[in-house]
Formats: C-alpha cells, structure tokens, sequence
C-alpha cells in the first residue's frame, strides 16, 4: 500500500513540475525606450528582457513607421542576463515621416516570443544641402569624385542612381522598373561590405520598405548580389554594417600617406648623400 501511495505521490509531482514549467521554445519579451518621444538626431535607446534564454537564437528588431515602412532592421544578442540593449539615431532616409513608430522585436521561431513598444518622432525638418550624386555608365556606378565602381546589371527598368547612407550603413538605389526585373550589383568590400565577429554576415535588402530575399556569390574582394524586383518599384535599399561615403575616400587616403612617405624618404635619402664636415 505504502509503495503505491508513493508512485501515485511522485506522479502529482511529477505532473504539476510539467505544468509549472515554460513550454519549449518559448520566452515572453518585454522591450522599452528611454523616451516617448524624439527629435531628428536623437539617439534612441531600446532596452528590454526575456524571459527565459533560448540557445542558438538571436533577437531581431524592427521598426516600421506611420506609413508602414519598416525603417531600422537589427540583430540583437541575448546577453547571459537575459537583457538586450541597441541604439539608433532619429531620422535619415528612411525615417522621415512625424508620428508614431513601432518597435517589435522577435525572439527564436515562436511567433509568441515577441514584444513590441512604439515612440513619436517629430519628422525631418530640413534636407541635406550638399547631395552626394553618382555618375552611371551602362555597367558601372561612382559616386562622388570616387574612383571605386560598383558594377550592375538590369532588367526590366533602368538604374538612376546610388547614394550613401552613412547613418544607416547602407546603400540607396533608385530605379525606374517599367516590368517585373532584376538587378544584379558587384558591390566592393572596400565600398560596403557586412560583417560579424570578422566573418561576413548577411545583408538586409528593402524593396520600397519592404524586405525581400536575394540571391548573393562572395569572393574575398567583392559581394554581387541578385534582386527581383517587380514593376513599379522606385527604391532599393541595401544595409550593411560598413559603407564609405564617397566611393575612392580610401584609396585617396592611401595614396596621401603614400606620397608624404616618398617624400619623407627622398629628404632623408638627401640629407644622407650631403657631404659632413
């Protein structure tokens, strides 16, 4: 009698610790920012805390504006205090419209593992006065007075132009899709490149503030990636965590530092010839 009451008293506890305990995969979210509400230029601080650690997953971020554009897009790493913390600035390209912005953020594959906040932003008051242009060929972009390309290909419309978003580390293209195409772009890695913990990461790519997928080859001095895009579209945004504001400012840069070593030395080769007395 006495060993069944015990079977039947370790079931019960065994039953209630399964029914006291967090469904796999699952995490309840809560996430914040530091003020309700922003100005251009401020910086934006979420903050947040999940509730239980789900190895292997990251937490990504979004934030999509009034109109339903999503205008940040972010990978964030659950530190061993179940905390999470990022920063961005209010306004550039994307964020521009006043009023209220949301945040959400999801954690793993459940759908359940998420949370959401929003803040108001004021609008972008003025437009930049100096504007970048970029010169296109019919297979190659520059930017500035840059002596790095990009190289494309297109179909179904015509590239217009592609701009720098140092801000934001990404690249803004504007086309004219009269059909359903495709670009293809060989972009340097001395021009823009993604990377994580010295390997490379992947790019996000919003069509119109819509993110879709692409296709991507990589070699170690360049990334060429493949964008469908249907008719209609007028804005391609590439972001990555590294982009220089004028294509060639490295390479002028160098030749800079090299040109003051050539002279440094043929001074010192001088003074070295000189006869001593």
């Amino acid at each position: 009698m006495k060993a069944h009451l015990t079977v039947f008293a370790l079931s019960a506890i065994l039953i209630a610790s399964i029914g006291l305990a967090p469904a796999f995969g699952q995490s309840s979210v809560v996430v914040a920012t530091d003020k309700a509400s922003y100005s251009e230029g401020d910086t934006i601080l979420v903050t947040g805390e999940v509730s239980q650690l789900l190895g292997g997953y990251a937490l990504s971020l979004t934030v999509v504006a009034p109109n339903g554009n999503i205008v940040v897009i972010d990978q964030l790493t659950v530190g061993s205090d179940k905390k999470i913390s990022t920063s961005f600035a209010a306004g550039g390209s994307l964020m521009k419209v006043e009023g209220t912005y949301t945040i959400t953020v999801q954690y793993g594959d459940n759908k359940n593992n998420s949370g959401t906040t929003s803040f108001e932003f004021g609008g972008v008051t003025e437009e930049p006065v100096d504007q970048i242009t970029s010169t296109v060929t019919d297979t190659t972009v520059s930017v500035g007075e840059g002596n790095d390309l990009i190289g494309y290909e297109i179909t179904g419309g015509k590239l217009l132009s592609i701009i720098p978003d140092v801000d934001s580390n990404s690249l803004i293209i504007s086309i004219d899709a009269t059909d359903d195409g495709s670009l293809t772009l060989t972009i340097p890695r001395s021009v823009m490149d993604a990377t994580i913990n010295g390997g490379d990461d992947d790019f996000f790519v919003l069509i119109d503030g819509e993110e879709v997928d692409f296709d991507e080859i990589t070699t170690s001095t360049d990334r060429t990636l493949t964008i469908a895009f249907p008719a209609g579209a007028e804005e391609i945004e590439i972001i990555g965590t590294f982009v220089v504001p004028e294509f060639g400012t490295i390479a002028a840069m160098i030749l800079a530092v090299a040109i003051i070593s050539i002279i440094a030395i043929s001074a010192k080769s001088r003074l070295s010839i000189m006869p001593r007395y």
